[in-house]
């Protein structure tokens, strides 16, 4: 990675990690501060902090492994 290269890394059973420089945004488009360069995005839908993952997904057994049929 280079250091003005930005990645998405989504790690098994836990939130987005988003490296670089990137700008984020809210549902009116208003800019949301972040001056960490690293942040982990939350994909269970439950933190207390979204979009920002506070680590809920390990309490509610979060999984990103599809359910095979009649499991």
């Amino acid at each position: 990675m280079t250091a003005d290269e930005t990645t998405i890394t989504a790690y098994p059973d836990g939130p987005l990690i988003v490296r670089g420089a990137v700008i984020y945004r809210n549902e009116a488009g208003e800019e949301i501060r972040q001056p960490r360069r690293t942040v982990a995005l939350c994909r269970c839908g439950v933190s207390a902090i979204k979009p920002w993952c506070d680590g809920t997904h390990k309490l509610i057994g979060f999984t990103t492994t599809p359910e095979l049929p009649g499991e």
